[in-house]
């Protein structure tokens, strides 16, 4: 498994997101589905790890938005064929690593209650519960979580 920072403009990148937005759609209504357009953002804003299989194949992405107060971790997304392999790990890793030599020292992250793997995984990983942040209302189908790093 290579991970990588890379652009989310790259075609793979873009396939990932594509199938991350059409997984959400199918757990979420559309107005809880929280995308964002990480190529239309300022280069020096976003952080975007890339994780290839042996062969070279795209399989797994994360992105870190940062913001001065924090970096929110946006389209996390590992094909469903390579889950439970720790790429979501080795993402996380990457992001978290890079993170703090930008300034950024809290990472924050929204979520859904019908992804408990994915809740489970950012708990087991230091992330905690916590309430909405920046332009996020309570919600339902949300779960809010942080880390200091």
């Amino acid at each position: 498994m290579n991970i990588t920072l890379a652009s989310p403009s790259l075609p793979e990148a873009v396939a990932l997101i594509a199938e991350l937005d059409a997984y959400q759609l199918t757990l979420y209504p559309p107005e809880n589905v929280f995308s964002t357009d990480l190529a239309a953002l300022p280069a020096d804003a976003v952080l975007f790890a890339l994780a290839r299989d042996a062969g070279g194949a795209a399989v797994g992405c994360a992105a870190l938005v940062l913001t001065p107060a924090y970096g929110e971790l946006k389209r996390m997304y590992v094909r469903p064929g390579q889950r439970g392999r720790g790429v979501a790990r080795k993402l996380l890793a990457l992001l978290e690593a890079q993170a703090p030599l930008r300034g950024c020292r809290l990472l924050a992250l929204e979520t859904g209650p019908l992804q408990p793997e994915a809740i489970a995984l950012y708990q087991d990983l230091g992330y905690r519960l916590t309430g909405p942040y920046g332009d996020y209302a309570e919600d339902p189908l949300s779960v809010f979580m942080q880390k200091s790093i």
